[in-house]
């Protein structure tokens, strides 16, 4: 059966995601368009390319995913030099080493470029801190003068997925000049409004697959010093936007999977945690399709 699917944000417990598609495509269901925010923009990526479960959870197994975690090389003999990239570049890690691995991924299946997709296969979401927007790509590269087929998806993936100070930032040269683009989740961690909605027309079944509790069961936040402050915030940003969407009527299309024991910058997990994840992603997905009706 034909769907379209929407992924959520949550870094390394993206992994979840997996077990879901997993159990998805084991009961025979088939993503026409798929949508996605930071992690959940990588899978979403991975399957449009063609990829089946099976070689997600290799690809999973295999990785190593310490070796994202790129720093830039410096001369300044002190503990605390990286801390200066961050000041000065943005972000700790450069994050070239995993755009040069997913292009490679991508490329397994023959997907460098936007034009080697069907039209509307896929669209992720990032945030264009220069110009205060949301950016849907490839959709929203025509409004800043970017080609859309010859635009790597592999770099809008890189885009959607910049954790701010985590991952430096991506430039992305327009008309106007030089944009700073970073996580798409700070503006939408759930994009399930591209495909239902108000003036969206359905064109199919939609399931959304969210790396979360309900809505109505959201953790309240503990905000004793800046650092908690600022994940307090930044959980805010993420989730007002989509939360305006997500009626009682849609949220039966959404596959909710509770990941609050899991880190989001965990990039050291063991292949334990990592088997878990793809596991409580699968069990979910199964519970959530035997009440589904679509």
């Amino acid at each position: 059966m034909d769907i379209d699917g929407v992924f959520s944000g949550g870094g390394i417990k993206g992994l979840a995601l997996i077990g879901a598609f997993e159990e998805l495509e084991a009961k025979g269901f088939t993503f026409k368009r798929i949508a996605g925010t930071s992690a959940g923009s990588i899978i979403a990526a991975l399957v449009a390319a063609g990829y089946k479960s099976s070689e997600l959870k290799s690809l999973a197994n295999d990785i190593d995913l310490s070796g994202f975690l790129d720093t830039r090389k410096t001369w300044l003999p002190i503990p605390f030099a990286k801390w200066l990239f961050l000041y000065w570049r943005l972000g700790l890690y450069r994050g070239r080493v995993f755009e040069d691995w997913l292009s490679k991924m991508l490329a397994a299946k023959g997907v460098y470029t936007f034009a080697d997709l069907p039209k509307e296969r896929l669209r992720v979401v990032a945030s264009d801190l220069t110009n205060g927007k949301l950016l849907v790509l490839p959709d929203n590269l025509v409004d800043l003068g970017v080609p859309i087929d010859s635009f790597p998806v592999a770099r809008a993936i890189r885009m959607s997925c910049s954790i701010p100070y985590f991952f430096e930032p991506v430039k992305l040269k327009s008309l106007d000049g030089t944009n700073i683009i970073v996580d798409g989740a700070v503006l939408s961690n759930f994009p399930m409004w591209l495909f239902v909605g108000e003036g969206v027309k359905k064109a199919r079944p939609v399931i959304g697959i969210s790396l979360s509790s309900k809505r109505m069961n959201h953790r309240k936040a503990t905000i004793k010093n800046g650092f908690q402050l600022f994940g307090a915030l930044f959980d805010t940003m993420k989730d007002a936007h989509d939360t305006r969407y997500i009626s009682r009527q849609i949220e039966k299309d959404i596959i909710f999977i509770p990941t609050d024991d899991f880190t989001s910058t965990e990039f050291t997990l063991t292949t334990e945690k990592k088997d878990a994840l793809i596991e409580l992603g699968r069990f979910r997905t199964k519970e959530f399709l035997k009440k589904w009706t679509y």
